[in-house]
């Protein structure tokens, strides 16, 4: 899967492909509107792409302090983004 689309077209699927990475098995289940196995994901991991994924969970869930400081773990501000356009940038990070 390299594209945008193609990953917005496998949300049509039952499960993600096996060979997404966490941070991406993450942002397919939120496209799924799975926040919970979305966040489950994640919760467990340190490194910094995973806290990037982990802040935008809990600003989707509303949770501004929690977010801003999963934000600070990865090394990222929080975006002045509506959240599918963050969920956008955030599967195109990790595409690549």
């Amino acid at each position: 899967m390299k594209t945008l689309t193609e990953f917005k077209a496998s949300l049509g699927s039952e499960q993600p492909d096996s060979g997404l990475s966490a941070q991406l098995k993450s942002l397919w289940y939120d496209g799924k509107g799975d926040w919970h196995k979305a966040h489950a994901q994640v919760d467990h991991l340190e490194d910094k792409a995973s806290a990037w994924v982990h802040a935008y969970l809990h600003r989707k869930e509303g949770d501004s302090w929690n977010a801003d400081y999963w934000y600070n773990k990865a090394r990222q501000t929080r975006p002045d983004l509506s959240l599918d356009e963050e969920w956008e940038q955030l599967v195109l990070q990790f595409l690549h």
